[in-house]
């Protein structure tokens, strides 16, 4: 019961961290609004499963190279907004007759695992799992593995929610031309969400 009530934080922590809007969520809620909860559950699954291993990987050690090194940083800060910005243009720019064409794939799980691995807030989150929840028993990486098995479950949850959320939109906009215009502004809160990370 003492190792329960100790991750009650980090419960919390990764419930915020998962939940408040990013580049992964808003990708999440524009693909399911497009294509539906089934089709973008693929990418919630590997957005989800590629947040846990960071957190892993972080938490076993690999975390230290990333504070140590700020030209990795950097380049990764870079490789994430520009990705992003390219995928906010594209969703910027589909015309209203191609959003159920299928020439216009979903948010794919190889897409949101790729950008978990070079966005930024995603590593400095897993940063301050290892440095706000570090393990103190004798079984570290056991514990890390607890912690990344506990973030993994809460993600699914957040995510999730985020999906079914973007489905509920095609109830409330029903006119093509509405839905349009509203993925026109999730494809601006996705390069802000971008550009906020690399001016922030």
């Amino acid at each position: 019961m003492s190792q329960l009530y100790a991750s009650a934080p980090f419960l919390l922590f990764a419930f915020v961290a998962s939940i408040t809007p990013g580049p992964t969520n808003i990708l999440i809620f524009s693909s399911s609004q497009r294509f539906g909860v089934k089709a973008t559950f693929p990418a919630v699954v590997g957005g989800c499963f590629a947040a846990s291993l960071i957190v892993f990987v972080s938490g076993a050690g690999a975390g230290e190279i990333l504070r140590q090194h700020a030209l990795i940083r950097e380049a990764m800060s870079w490789a994430g907004a520009l990705w992003l910005s390219w995928l906010s243009w594209q969703l910027f720019t589909a015309p209203a007759a191609n959003l159920t064409n299928e020439a216009r794939q979903p948010f794919s799980c190889r897409s949101a695992a790729l950008l978990q691995f070079i966005n930024p807030k995603t590593w400095m989150m897993a940063l301050a799992v290892g440095s706000l929840f570090a393990p103190q028993s004798a079984h570290p990486l056991w514990d890390v593995l607890l912690l990344a098995t506990w973030f993994l479950l809460i993600s699914l949850l957040c995510l999730s929610a985020w999906a079914l959320l973007g489905k509920a939109v095609t109830r409330l906009f029903r006119t093509t031309t509405s839905l349009v215009w509203f993925q026109r502004v999730m494809a601006l809160c996705l390069l802000a969400s971008a550009w906020a990370g690399m001016l922030g």
